[in-house]
């Protein structure tokens, strides 16, 4: 069966430095692919490249089977690909409701308007008239969501959703991650807090300086391996 989105072998990195080193992985319809590890393994470019906003030294990514690893980032969006980037990158001035609609851009359809990405978000319900520049951290990330749903793609990417944010706030946005997910959207995760990805992931893909050295499910990993993986106790040969 031909993958949703796939990478294969990918390399990719900054000048003399390599942060991803032939990474290979996959996510299918409806499915929740975390990957975790230590800041500088590897994860956000992993992401990036995913989304066509990083070109891979090598290596390929696929989209329903088909070669988009030379499509770039605004056309991939076109093709169901959206990045939700680590900082939220809202735009200030502009009201909660234009930011979600700027998510409209790649003109596809689907069932993500702002009413049903209010729905999913209910945060968001009384925010919508509201400055972006005036909102927590937590309504930012709410609205940074919402702006990579409007776009009605096939995969999300989502990039730290929880960093910097409090528990409650957490917990509200990891709860809407089940809402989002109806209807077959693929999620690829990008986190670090190791006790939310393993409540919340289908599957756990655990990266270490660029490599990924462990891949599996909350079911049949242990706490103890996932913990070795992130942090390069005896963890496999690459």
């Amino acid at each position: 069966m031909t993958a949703l989105l796939a990478a294969e072998r990918i390399e990719a990195g900054y000048g003399d430095s390599r942060a991803v080193a032939g990474v290979s992985l996959a996510v299918e319809p409806g499915e929740v692919l975390a990957l975790v590890g230590a800041n500088g393994a590897g994860k956000s470019t992993l992401l990036r490249v995913l989304a066509g906003a990083h070109r891979p030294d090598a290596g390929r990514v696929l989209l329903h089977g088909d070669d988009v690893t030379q499509v770039r980032d605004f056309e991939r969006n076109r093709l169901g690909v959206s990045l939700v980037p680590e900082g939220r990158r809202l735009f200030a001035s502009l009201t909660v409701r234009d930011n979600l609609e700027i998510g409209a851009g790649s003109r596809r359809t689907g069932t993500w308007t702002v009413d049903t990405v209010v729905d999913a978000l209910p945060m968001l319900g009384d925010l919508l008239e509201r400055n972006a520049s005036q909102l927590s951290g937590g309504q930012q990330q709410a609205v940074a969501i919402g702006r990579g749903l409007m776009s009605n793609p096939e995969v999300l990417l989502l990039d730290e959703v929880s960093l910097g944010l409090a528990p409650i706030v957490i917990d509200e946005l990891y709860a809407s991650l089940a809402a989002v997910r109806r209807g077959g959207l693929g999620i690829v995760l990008v986190e670090q807090d190791l006790e939310r990805t393993v409540a919340v992931a289908d599957r756990i893909a655990c990266m270490l300086e660029g490599h990924a050295v462990l891949e599996g499910t909350p079911a049949t990993l242990t706490r103890a391996q996932i913990t070795d993986a992130y942090f390069g106790h005896e963890v496999a040969s690459w």
